[in-house]
């Protein structure tokens, strides 16, 4: 019989790619998970792991094997949501990743709406940059994230996640003055291809955005100063020390001296989960108050 847990390690294997990241992001010593898969491959009766340089991958058996954790994963969350819903509905912890604007601007909201509802649940909410997300919640430090991605910079689902989209938000450049008159679109930002930029930091999705419409626009920006509070870049905007790009939610209350112009590029925030998962009682509470919670200025997805 081949071990639920040992299969969901091959997962994170296949998807991770070396066992030292297995071991870092589940809280295994790198031993105890190679003695694990070892033990599966004992199990399985064939090899699932060969030696590639100094780590190892996958062979034919193991990556098939890996489509078959899969499928179980999935039906094991779909059945642990049905037991719950049969025990007692929405209750117990419930532990949230969210963005820093998602934190201020519609989670609120949503952990009040979930508290007159339901008493028994008891929400947790951790800021967590979508990058991370998806580690998370295989990893089961997170039940539900919200995740955005953007039109110049999508982000598919990674394996055993699934999504329900919550909002769609615009773009802005924030800057000192007005773009020129005649200017549109992505080549607005090359009138400021010269300035200092305010940017997020590296290997996040605001920051490779914000890269990715500057070399639509013709250029590479010069960043100065690397932030990740959009309130935080607003006010530097502000007192003349750069130019940025915000999303909707970021964008509220500009402070004088701030100039923002709607660029052609949309946010979108989706409400993710482990695949199986969704229906839930404690999730599907989550996701009502979620989707009454977004404020009305924001786009349908």
């Amino acid at each position: 019989m081949l071990d639920v847990r040992r299969l969901r390690l091959l997962r994170e294997l296949a998807l991770r790619g070396t066992i030292a990241a297995v071991a870092e992001a589940l809280s295994f010593t790198p031993s105890a998970v190679s003695q694990q898969l070892a033990t599966l491959e004992r199990e399985a009766g064939v090899a699932l792991l060969e030696r590639s340089g100094r780590g190892v991958r996958l062979t034919p058996a193991g990556q098939k094997l890996v489509r078959h954790a899969e499928a179980v994963l999935e039906r094991l969350e779909r059945a642990a949501a049905e037991l719950a819903e049969a025990r007692h509905g929405p209750a117990g912890p419930l532990r949230i990743g969210a963005f820093p604007t998602a934190t201020r601007a519609i989670v609120p909201e949503a952990l009040m709406l979930l508290a007159a509802r339901h008493p028994a649940l008891e929400p947790m909410v951790s800021e967590t940059d979508p990058a991370g997300a998806a580690h998370a919640l295989r990893a089961g430090d997170l039940d539900v994230a919200l995740i955005h991605d953007y039109d110049l910079v999508p982000a598919p689902l990674e394996p055993g996640l699934a999504a329900e989209a919550l909002c769609e938000e615009e773009m802005y450049l924030a800057a000192p003055s007005p773009a020129p008159a005649g200017l549109g679109g992505l080549a607005l930002l090359a009138h400021w291809r010269d300035a200092p930029w305010i940017m997020a930091a590296p290997d996040t999705l605001c920051r490779a955005v914000t890269e990715q419409m500057c070399g639509a626009a013709g250029f590479v920006p010069r960043v100065r100063h690397q932030v990740d509070a959009f309130a935080t870049v607003l006010a530097f905007v502000g007192v003349g020390q750069g130019v940025a790009v915000v999303p909707q939610l970021g964008a509220t209350d500009p402070p004088p001296g701030v100039c923002l112009t709607a660029l052609p590029v949309r946010r979108r925030t989706r409400i993710a989960f482990r695949r199986g998962a969704g229906p839930h009682p404690a999730i599907a509470a989550l996701t009502r108050a979620l989707r009454e919670s977004v404020p009305g200025r924001l786009g349908a997805p």
